[in-house]
C-alpha cells in the first residue's frame, strides 16, 4: 500500500453519520490507500504555553499527520462552522512544526439536513489556508462531498446510497491522484 491517509472526524459521537462516512472510506478504499481515523477527542484544549513541549497525545497526533501522505477531514456543521473539537485539533497542528503545510487534504461531510455541511466546508477551506496550516486542499468544482439527507443514505453503520458512493469513488480517485501530484 503506497498511500497513507489520516482521517479526522469532527464529530465525537460514535455512530455519527460523519464517523460512518469515515469508516465507509476506510473500508471501501482499503485496496487503494491505508486509512486511519485519528481520535481528536483525546486532544487537550490548545494551550500556547504547552506548544513547545506538547502533551503526548498531541505529539502523537502531529506525528501521524506528518507521516500521512494526505488527510481526509469528515465533519458535521455546527452553528454554520466546524465543530470545536476539529478546530482544536487544527490549532494544535498549526503551531511550531506546522504539520499541515503542503499536506494534501480532502474535505467531506454528512448531515440529516439539505445543505450537506456546505458552510462548515467553506469555513474549513478558509481555516486550512491560514498561515499556520497552508494545506493543499483538493480544489472545489466537482470535489465537494456534501452528503445531505443522511438518514436515507446510511444503513448498518455505512454509506449505502449507490449514487453517493459512485460520486465518492470519483472524488477519492481524484484525491489519490492529487496526493501524487506535486
Amino acid at each position: 500500500m503506497d498511500v497513507r491517509v489520516a482521517i479526522l472526524v469532527g464529530s465525537l459521537r460514535a455512530d455519527s453519520f460523519n464517523m460512518q462516512l469515515a469508516r465507509t472510506i476506510c473500508e471501501r478504499y482499503r485496496d487503494r490507500m491505508e486509512a486511519e481515523i485519528l481520535d481528536i477527542g483525546t486532544l487537550p484544549h490548545f494551550d500556547q504555553d504547552a506548544e513547545q513541549d506538547p502533551p503526548p497525545a498531541v505529539a502523537d497526533f502531529k506525528r501521524r499527520i506528518r507521516e500521512a501522505d494526505g488527510v481526509i477531514i469528515v465533519t458535521p456543521e455546527y452553528n454554520w462552522s466546524v465543530p470545536g473539537v476539529l478546530k482544536n485539533a487544527l490549532d494544535w497542528a498549526s503551531r511550531v512544526d506546522k504539520v499541515f503545510i503542503g499536506k494534501p487534504v480532502m474535505i467531506a461531510g454528512a448531515t440529516p439536513g439539505m445543505l450537506g455541511t456546505v458552510r462548515a466546508q467553506l469555513h474549513l477551506r478558509e481555516i486550512l489556508s491560514s498561515p499556520g496550516l497552508q494545506a493543499r486542499v483538493l480544489p472545489p468544482g466537482g470535489n465537494e462531498v456534501l452528503v445531505s439527507l443522511a438518514p436515507q443514505k446510511f444503513a448498518g453503520g455505512r454509506l449505502v446510497d449507490e449514487a453517493t458512493l459512485s460520486f465518492l469513488d470519483g472524488v477519492v480517485d481524484k484525491f489519490i491522484a492529487f496526493i501524487a501530484s506535486p
